[in-house]
């Protein structure tokens, strides 16, 4: 009986059902709470008023519609509730026994009716707050559902069989023995409760209080409620509809409303329907019964599953704690080379700052006794010494001449920790037993007819042995580092065919693969030799593998574009994505999509637009570099920057070699990245700008640009070095 008291709560108070009404969706509410709960519809959105606007069919006209047919099983008039327009703008609440319940658009309008009788708004709707179906009230209002007034007797009885010590029904927590009962009210009071929610003045005043045992007598004794018909209230229900699946009274039947359908006695069909619902229980009541059971199994379960976990996880913790000692000790060994490194790094920084300092406050001090001496008014006085401050100021500027202000060591740490053979080891770790069910798949068989190169990027393929039957869960891809250097994993996946971007040009690099299910790793497949493009024209088809290797040695040319992927968001892109330019007034920076780390590489820019006098920066960076700054403003980029007189080269925020010559609309920008030399050189309209810009620069490069909105410029590769560069280079 305990279990059944959820079921007779409603699920908007969370209290006993009062006067209970049956919506069409088979559940309850009580008919204050179902009052509470209504929602007015607007009335430019109601049914009428978008019919009358010629609008098609929309939730409300379906639910209008619905009315007519309000208890009809085929057509129980629900839509939903996201159809109407107060939805959105109406949170939802929750009851105290946790279900969500949609709470009125606007307070009930003050009435001195009760509940039941007070009207309704006109285009209400409801909405119940288990299943979430909404529909909309006709004329009646909530008169239009029936009573159930069997739940008000199952609750009658459920109450009088609970325990002779009634219990107050107020109290928050544990409810105390009641003291009164309030016959008008039909509520258990304790004297706390009485007193503060049932005090004796005012209307309740006239309210006649009992003792709790002649309450529930009264309960016992009053007269059973008869069930009335919604439509006529005076009328009890004698028969009933089957196509309608509801009572109906002897007035219904004379109006015709049910004249065509189905009636049947309602004694009748109270006995047929009690046999089905009892029928229905006994399935029911097997499965409750095989439920209990198997609840039982479970909670078996998770008592030997919480004894075996413990006992596993102190195992595992062991084995695990092991090898995070031997790695924390491996890690203080590698944290005291690089603390090494790091000390050796500030003490040549530090003595550079010194030594800059003590320099700087001597040049400080002679430009301010400088300064004065300019100020003197003696002419002969001036001249005595004027020659000897001109000899020391010139002295001083040749002291801050090139590698003075040239940091002498980088920012970057030179060691590099090799983690990968660890880390994989790592991620190969796993459970014996999990590994001893199946084998291990066969060797992948590289396709060496579908593998290819193409410019700096590779595509191999490869596929399992017809024979095997074993399946393989996924492949792990390998590449050296194109010297002949250790394997690296590429890709680890499901596909059967991967390309690879960012190689270096004219370099060899040897590939691998192997396969991997739960149970392990095969053994690799051959090794596979793949020689990157050394000077074809990219445009071309790529070459298979059998034409890698004997590709005759030119001098290497690539094919790009800029690069939409790794380029600021301000950067407009056309012509295929050869041609840029910015939204902003600010410098943003754009790469191309080849890098490069060998090999000489030649590419030119064409200046489509220049208004305004801007200062654009050409040249080489980092994947890295900063993108909302001027091209060298950190130490990812070399460059060259120009406005419409003079340029510079910039790298890491320092000016340097201020050259004569600048750019007008028209005029082409060359830039030549010479790997075999470390060097990076410039051109204007096929001259050399200014001498070699950078030296000994080494790693990957990608081309790179910034501009603002007052530029656009046009990429030009696949183009041959300068024929000057290349006989200078031949006679070096």
């Amino acid at each position: 009986m305990e279990e059944m008291e959820e079921e007779l709560k409603c699920p908007v108070c969370g209290s006993f059902y009062r006067e209970p009404i049956i919506l069409p969706c088979s559940h309850n509410l009580c008919q204050a709470c179902a009052r509470n709960i209504l929602v007015q519809t607007p009335e430019s959105e109601s049914p009428q008023s978008r019919r009358a606007s010629g609008s098609g069919v929309s939730d409300y006209d379906y639910l209008d519609l619905d009315k007519m047919s309000l208890y009809s099983e085929a057509d129980s008039g629900y839509g939903s509730y996201g159809g109407f327009a107060s939805a959105p703008t109406t949170p939802c609440q929750k009851s105290p026994n946790g279900v969500r319940v949609f709470p009125p658009a606007m307070p009930p309008p003050a009435t001195h009716l009760s509940p039941a009788l007070a009207p309704v708004p006109r285009n209400s709707c409801i909405t119940c707050p288990q299943c979430h179906r909404s529909l909309i009230l006709d004329d009646r209002g909530l008169r239009g559902f029936p009573k159930n007034r069997v739940l008000e007797g199952v609750i009658d009885r459920y109450q009088q069989s609970k325990a002779a010590a009634l219990k107050c029904q107020l109290c928050e927590k544990a409810p105390k023995e009641a003291t009164v009962m309030c016959e008008q009210c039909d509520v258990f009071y304790c004297d706390p409760c009485r007193l503060r929610c049932h005090p004796p003045r005012g209307p309740l005043a006239k309210h006649r209080l009992v003792p709790p045992a002649q309450g529930r007598v009264s309960r016992r004794l009053s007269p059973r409620k008869v069930s009335t018909c919604t439509d006529h209230e005076l009328e009890n229900h004698s028969m009933y509809c089957v196509q309608c699946k509801m009572p109906v009274c002897y007035q219904c039947l004379e109006e015709g409303k049910h004249s065509s359908h189905e009636v049947k006695a309602l004694g009748a069909m109270w006995k047929l329907h009690k046999s089905q619902l009892s029928q229905a229980l006994n399935g029911l009541s097997d499965r409750a019964k095989e439920a209990k059971e198997f609840l039982v199994q479970l909670r078996n379960m998770v008592q030997q599953i919480q004894e075996n976990s413990v006992e596993f996880e102190a195992c595992l913790v062991a084995q695990c704690d092991a090898l995070i000692d031997a790695l924390n000790r491996r890690k203080a060994q590698l944290l005291a080379r690089v603390n090494k490194e790091h000390e050796h790094k500030l003490k040549v920084v530090r003595d550079q700052i010194s030594h800059c300092t003590v320099k700087l406050r001597q040049t400080t001090g002679l430009m301010e006794y400088c300064l004065e001496v300019i100020k003197e008014n003696d002419p002969s006085g001036f001249l005595q010494i004027s020659d000897a401050l001109i000899r020391r100021v010139h002295l001083t500027e040749d002291q801050w001449g090139k590698g003075t202000l040239t940091p002498r060591m980088t920012t970057d740490f030179d060691l590099s920790l090799d983690n990968s053979p660890l880390l994989q080891s790592i991620h190969q770790l796993d459970f014996v037993q999990m590994k001893a069910s199946s084998p291990v798949p066969a060797i992948p068989i590289l396709q060496l007819e579908e593998c290819c190169t193409h410019n700096n990027s590779a595509t191999l393929s490869w596929k399992q042995p017809p024979l095997s039957m074993v399946p393989a869960e996924g492949y792990i891809l390998e590449l050296d580092d194109g010297n002949g250097g250790q394997f690296r994993e590429v890709y680890v996946g499901k596909e059967t065919m991967c390309t690879v971007d960012g190689l270096h040009f004219n370099s060899t690099y040897n590939a691998r693969v192997k396969a991997f299910n739960k149970t392990g790793v095969s053994q690799y497949s051959k090794t596979l030799v793949l020689q990157t493009s050394e000077g074809c024209n990219f445009e071309t088809q790529p070459a298979p593998y059998s034409q890698l290797v004997d590709i005759k040695k030119l001098l290497a040319v690539a094919w790009f574009a800029f690069d939409p992927g790794s380029a600021h968001s301000d950067i407009i892109f056309s012509n295929d994505n050869l041609t840029v330019t910015c939204s902003s007034y600010d410098d943003r920076v754009v790469l191309g999509k080849t890098g490069f780390s060998k090999g000489v590489h030649y590419w030119e820019l064409t200046v489509d637009r220049y208004d305004n006098h801007p200062d654009p920066a050409f040249g080489v960076a980092r994947m890295d570099v900063m993108k909302d700054v001027m091209l060298g403003k950190d130490d990812k980029a070399w460059a060259m920057y120009v406005d419409n007189n003079r340029s510079w080269f910039m790298h890491n925020n320092s000016h340097t070699n201020r050259t004569e010559g600048g750019i007008t609309k028209g005029a082409t920008i060359g830039v030549l990245l010479d790997l075999n030399r470390k060097t990076l050189t410039f051109f204007i309209n096929d001259e050399q700008q200014g001498p070699i810009a950078f030296e000994n620069v080494e790693g990957l490069f990608f081309p790179a640009v910034s501009l603002n909105r007052n530029v656009q410029v046009t990429l030009h590769t696949g183009l041959p070095v300068p024929d000057f560069y290349s006989s200078r280079a031949s006679i070096a």
